[in-house]
């Protein structure tokens, strides 16, 4: 894991490959889009799913990285399906979040259908306070890390509905969003395709359906598309008129 050359604005975090581009993709467009760089850490190598091979989903990660315009797409390997709240996990993602030195993380809902992103939720946030401390040494590469703690960290909504603290307007960027989910096409449903659907997300409606929450959310702030999110503060306002524009 090399030492990153500069401090990345968002660092988003998915249980698996594929987590960040169906929840937080759009959003993230928007973030290169105004400028500022991303970076994704994946937890898993996604080796549990029932459909691909790590192999091709290891591929597909690259493609979407790629497509996306991320800066650095990192995975961890820390065990799909065997995630675990362990002091040597928090430490893999404490140098993850050390490295890149992010204002903001985007992470899993720590309520979800999948125990992983539930569990993956937990490391984050705790790793994200435990960046900070200075007493908790980390290293890559024989290099000691600076404390490092993200001002913002945001949970994306996943296969539960969760009401969001904010609504990001991502009307611009939902279409060229797609490309980076599409990127996972052993994931999803083929066109054509006469096999029985066996998991949630490859039924012939599933992408549909992120569509319509994309449209529904949107519909809430008065846009096409819309990605929410939750907080885990009070987000502070220092410009009522940047804030609040005509």
């Amino acid at each position: 894991m090399a030492q990153s050359p500069e401090n990345i604005y968002a660092l988003a975090f998915g249980a698996h490959p594929d987590d960040v581009e169906l929840s937080c993709g759009a959003t993230l467009l928007k973030i290169i889009g105004e400028g500022k760089s991303v970076a994704v850490c994946d937890l898993t190598r996604g080796e549990m799913g029932t459909l691909g091979t790590p192999e091709t989903r290891k591929a597909e990660a690259e493609t979407a990285a790629q497509l996306m315009g991320y800066r650095s797409r990192t995975t961890l390997d820390l065990g799909d399906s065997k995630l675990c709240h362990t002091e040597k996990n928090i430490a893999e993602i404490i140098k993850v979040i050390r490295q890149y030195k992010p204002t903001v993380v985007f992470a899993n809902p720590p309520d979800e259908r999948h125990p992983d992103h539930i569990k993956a939720s937990r490391l984050v946030t705790d790793a994200c306070y435990y960046a900070g401390l200075q007493q908790l040494a980390t290293s890559i590469n024989g290099e000691a890390q600076e404390p490092h703690r993200p001002k913002h960290l945001l949970y994306y909504i996943q296969f539960k509905y969760l009401e969001p603290d904010i609504i990001v307007d991502i009307s611009d960027t939902f279409d060229a969003s797609r490309k980076g989910v599409m990127a996972f096409a052993t994931q999803f449903y083929k066109e054509g395709s006469t096999e029985k659907p066996n998991t949630m997300i490859n039924r012939p409606e599933f992408l549909t359906s992120l569509e319509a929450r994309a449209r529904s959310l949107g519909e809430q702030i008065g846009t096409m598309y819309g990605e929410g999110f939750k907080l885990t503060t009070k987000l502070a306002i220092k410009s009522i008129t940047g804030t609040f524009c005509e």
